[in-house]
C-alpha cells in the first residue's frame, strides 16, 4: 500500500534516501609521548582517534530538524598506576566494571547524546528544496595526570612503578529526528586505545619513565553490521563524571580518593 504525502511515512523516506558519502577513521601513528616536567605528577598524551565523515542528507519535506553527528560510548575500561608493594589507584567505572550496565556515554557532559557540538554535529532543518552535503568529524585521546607519590599519603615520595591502561570504545554516526526522537545508525566504529609505561621511581625526574608496547595501536574497525546504541550509552552520566578514583592497597580495605561527580 503506497503512502503518498504521508507525512507519517517522511522519516522512512529520509532513512532510505540518506547517504554516508565518505567515512573515514584512524588513530595516528605517532607513539604515546611522557612528559616529566612536574616533580608532582607524570602526565602521558597518546595519539589521537578520528573519525570524519562525509554526508548527503535528502530534501526534508516535512518542518522537521534532523541532527546528524557522532555519539560515543565507553565500553571497557582498565587504567591502574602501580606503586611498588604499596598498592595501586584505579580509575574505574563502577556500573561497568560490575557489568550492570554494557556502555556508558562519552558525551562531552553538556551536549547528551552527542560526544561535542562543534564540528561533531550537523543539523538540518526542513523544509529544505535541496541536497545537504556535509562533514562531520571528531577526535579524542587521553592526556591524564598520575601522581608520582601515593595518592592517599601527605608524602610526594616517588614510588608509582608502572600505568596499565586498556580502554574500548564504540563510536557511532547517527541521525536524530529532534521531535520524534527517531534514531538512525548509520555507520559503528571499534576501537581500543591500549598503553603500558614502566617507571623507576629511583631514577632523577625527566629519566624515569619508559613507555612499553603497544608503540603503534591497532586501528579501528568499521563495522560491515552497525550495532545498536544501548539506552544508557544516550544519557547522563557520562563517563568522565562516572569515574572513580580508588585505592586499593596490597593491604587493607579499598579508598574512594575521588567519588563520582554526579
Amino acid at each position: 500500500m503506497g503512502c503518498i504525502q504521508s507525512i507519517r511515512c517522511k522519516p522512512k523516506s529520509f532513512r532510505d534516501s540518506i547517504i554516508v558519502l565518505e567515512l573515514n577513521t584512524s588513530i595516528d601513528s605517532n607513539p604515546t609521548s611522557i612528559d616529566e616536567a612536574s616533580s608532582v605528577v607524570l602526565r602521558y598524551r597518546t595519539p589521537h582517534f578520528r573519525a570524519n565523515a562525509r554526508v548527503l542528507v535528502p530534501p526534508v519535506a516535512a518542518k522537521e530538524t534532523w541532527t546528524i553527528g557522532w555519539i560515543q560510548a565507553c565500553n571497557h575500561m582498565e587504567f591502574y598506576n602501580t606503586y611498588g608493594d604499596k598498592g595501586m589507584s584505579s580509575w574505574e567505572l563502577p556500573d561497568l566494571r560490575d557489568g550492570k550496565i554494557p556502555a556508558i556515554s562519552d558525551s562531552d557532559g553538556v551536549n547528551y547524546p552527542w560526544y561535542g557540538n562543534t564540528t561533531e554535529t550537523c543539523t538540518v532543518v526542513g523544509p529544505t528544496k535541496k541536497d545537504s552535503k556535509f562533514t562531520v568529524s571528531m577526535n579524542d585521546n587521553f592526556y591524564p595526570s598520575v601522581t608520582w607519590g601515593v595518592p592517599v599519603s601527605d608524602s610526594n615520595v616517588p614510588q608509582l612503578s608502572s600505568i596499565h591502561r586498556d580502554q574500548s570504545f564504540t563510536t557511532w554516526l547517527v541521525a536524530i529526528n529532534q521531535a520524534t526522537s527517531e534514531t538512525l545508525v548509520l555507520q559503528t566504529i571499534r576501537w581500543r586505545m591500549r598503553l603500558r609505561i614502566q617507571v623507576d621511581p629511583e631514577k632523577p625526574l625527566g629519566h624515569r619513565a619508559v613507555l612499553n608496547e603497544p608503540v603503534a595501536q591497532e586501528q579501528p574497525r568499521i563495522l560491515g553490521k552497525n550495532e545498536p546504541i544501548p539506552s544508557n550509552a544516550m544519557v547522563k552520566p557520562n563517563a568522565n563524571d562516572a569515574q572513580v578514583l580508588m585505592w586499593r592497597p596490597k593491604n587493607g580495605d579499598p579508598v574512594v580518593v575521588i567519588p563520582p561527580k554526579y
